[in-house]
């Protein structure tokens, strides 16, 4: 197979089943569908600059036609420095998230390192102190003001109340597990500790995530919920996000805190597909398990806020 055949090849696992290659490398190209036709029965060749134009189009790995390497091709978010960053950075994120949930038969996977975030968009102050230490912990400034004098913009929740009506369209199949919370809870005590959030703040926070596990809990006991949670107790998680929908697999793969990868590459969605199938398989599913097991791991979540809460409180009595 020569290399003008394999490119064809790539490009042909990338569009749908009912597109037609001819009209897709005429769109791509900007040349006539009868030029596009050439081209594809190999009475025309593709040039170099069409080479490039087409792999960009369809997000092919150059090297991967014509050097046969392991090699994938990636987008990544912008970086963030600054809350104007962070507008941006979550505008762009509807945008994308928005076109891979255009279908209500869209299914999306998330291995919850941490509380997944589109649960911090309903404008409340666990909405508010995200942001806060999204900005403090990714800002090129070494200035801290408290949390309570940080002000988030209009603009900034309505993105994010956007993104999570995205999120909330589709079919979702979230792993947890025993250190989901962890990260929230120690941000809110580290925060406190470090004198940039009060106790009636930190105590909001707290209360804020059982109000958030409460919901989820619901979530699994809705039986017209879209909605499925696991708990893994195997397996460390780490914030990948999969989407499929139209059969087509697009896959997130965190870099920092809020920096992703993504690609569509074929090969390596479908490998994270039947990784997260397998976590799936070897998870509880506490939408269909006993009271029992839902219980256990929610009383679990709910006592390790307590320990937090205690721990703020017995440094608010000492002070």
């Amino acid at each position: 197979m020569n290399k003008q055949e394999i490119l064809l090849k790539e490009i042909r696992s990338k569009i749908l089943d009912s597109s037609s290659i001819n009209e897709e490398i005429a769109i791509a190209l900007k040349i006539s569908y009868d030029a596009a036709h050439r081209r594809v029965s190999g009475k025309s060749k593709i040039s170099i600059e069409e080479t490039i134009a087409l792999c960009n189009y369809f997000s092919i790995s150059m090297d991967n036609i014509f050097f046969n390497q392991n090699k994938i091709v990636v987008e990544k978010t912008i970086e963030i420095t600054s809350q104007k960053d962070m507008l941006t950075y979550f505008n762009q994120s509807a945008e994308s998230i928005a076109l891979l949930t255009s279908s209500e038969e869209t299914l999306m996977y998330y291995s919850a390192k941490d509380i997944p975030l589109f649960y911090f968009m309903e404008g409340s102050i666990m909405s508010k102190f995200k942001a806060y230490v999204w900005i403090n912990l990714l800002s090129t400034t070494t200035q801290k003001n408290n949390f309570e004098d940080f002000v988030i913009s209009e603009s900034f929740m309505q993105v994010m109340l956007k993104l999570k009506k995205a999120y909330e369209k589709v079919k979702i199949k979230e792993v947890w597990n025993d250190t989901t919370i962890n990260s929230s809870l120690q941000q809110i005590l580290y925060f406190y500790q470090a004198g940039l959030l009060n106790y009636n703040s930190a105590n909001s926070l707290l209360n804020e995530l059982k109000n958030i596990l409460e919901i989820i809990k619901q979530k699994c006991n809705n039986p017209n919920s879209k909605f499925s949670l696991y708990y893994n107790e195997l397996i460390l998680l780490n914030n990948n996000v999969l989407f499929e929908t139209n059969n087509r697999l697009t896959l997130f793969v965190p870099y920092t805190l809020l920096g992703y990868f993504i690609t569509k590459d074929k090969e390596s969605c479908e490998n994270v597909e039947n990784f997260f199938k397998q976590q799936i398989k070897n998870s509880i599913p506490l939408n269909s398990t006993g009271i029992r097991e839902q219980n256990q791991f929610f009383n679990k979540m709910n006592r390790k806020i307590d320990y937090f809460s205690s721990q703020i409180k017995n440094e608010m009595d000492i002070i």
